[in-house]
């Protein structure tokens, strides 16, 4: 009952939310002019555009295939890649991305992977997965303050708040990772404070439940001492994946037959952008991932900007989300059904 609840509140967020973005992107825009300019685009030029973000969701599954088999779990890669769709699938549906994960948990469980195992490798995907966007955004931050002050002078307290985000996430995870003991005394003292707040109710199993989930973090940094060479072969494949990802922009941009900016400086100001709205409670950023575009990239598509942004978004986001969704379907075709199929034959 409460997870259906929840699935029900997930649901209804997102709807909410994608109406609101409709409404305040094309409000009071002349939609006819903006389909008319979205049909002109060059395919030949969108095709590489949607291939990248493919590729995009396909490295996360190499990421996954390449760290199961320093565990000896051998699997296939198509295997790995519907994992990584379903990931992908319902990150882009759930508020920060948090629906991902315990669904990759879920159907690699059904391979008989066990949880500690998925656990651990999820962990480190997340970690360096935001740590590759710490990277680019301190590299912004530092080296490119002409960059700055020409396109982001207007949001830049959004990109300074959402690069903290990531740093304090990236800080705190390594901290409950290399520190367990210290983590576990602030996260017992914490959940005390919320329980005599009456923040949270008290309740008997909770503390159990923190004290497994501490477990997964004491793996993660056994692997990660003995593992060195696998972490840095994971950043390098990650940096790779983003880096692609980000520059599908690039790939629209040139449909419009545009000219001027540089491939570095719009893949950059779409980097921008993902470190900005990263950790922020939206499914896929939705809203504010729409608005921080039509602010910085102004000066780039200039009278093409609503409708590249259409384009941009239509790839990076919705074709993320369609490839993964029907890849989430063959996994539950496969993956699931295979399960339940060994089920009834054990039961039998």
């Amino acid at each position: 009952m409460k997870k259906n609840k929840k699935v029900i509140f997930n649901g209804v967020f997102l709807v909410v939310v994608f109406a609101l973005t409709i409404y305040g992107v094309f409000h009071g825009e002349d939609l006819e002019s903006m389909m008319d300019a979205i049909r002109s685009a060059d395919k030949r030029w969108l095709a590489p555009g949607l291939a990248l973000v493919a590729f995009f969701i396909w490295g996360e599954s190499i990421i996954i295939w390449y760290m199961m088999r320093s565990y000896g779990i051998k699997l296939k890669k198509r295997t790995c890649f519907l994992f990584s769709s379903v990931g992908f699938f319902f990150s882009c549906i759930t508020p920060s991305a948090s629906g991902g994960q315990p669904m990759q948990a879920y159907y690699m469980k059904k391979k008989n992977i066990s949880i500690p195992v998925s656990a651990v490798i999820l962990m480190i995907i997340t970690i360096t997965y935001k740590l590759v966007l710490v990277v680019i955004g301190i590299g912004v931050a530092v080296f490119g303050r002409g960059f700055l002050h020409q396109y982001l002078e207007g949001i830049l307290p959004v990109f300074y708040l959402g690069l903290a985000l990531n740093i304090f996430c990236v800080t705190f995870m390594t901290i409950l990772v290399f520190h367990p003991l210290l983590a576990r005394t602030f996260m017992v003292r914490g959940l005390k404070i919320l329980e005599k707040l009456h923040i949270l109710r008290r309740k008997d199993g909770r503390l159990k439940k923190l004290e497994d989930s501490m477990d997964t973090y004491r793996d993660t940094a056994a692997y990660l001492k003995t593992h060195s060479k696998v972490i840095a072969n994971v950043i390098g494949i990650t940096f790779v994946q983003r880096m692609a990802m980000f520059a599908v922009t690039w790939f629209v941009y040139r449909s419009f037959s545009l000219s001027g900016t540089g491939f570095w400086t719009v893949l950059f100001l779409q980097a921008v952008i993902s470190v900005s709205v990263d950790m922020l409670p939206l499914p896929g950023g939705m809203g504010i991932s729409e608005t921080l575009f039509l602010t910085i990239f102004a000066p780039v598509f200039g009278t093409l900007l609503l409708p590249g942004m259409v384009l941009c978004r239509g790839l990076g986001y919705y074709g993320e989300l369609l490839i993964s969704a029907l890849f989430t379907i063959v996994a539950q075709l496969t993956i699931g059904q295979e399960h339940d199929s060994k089920e009834r034959e054990s039961y039998e």
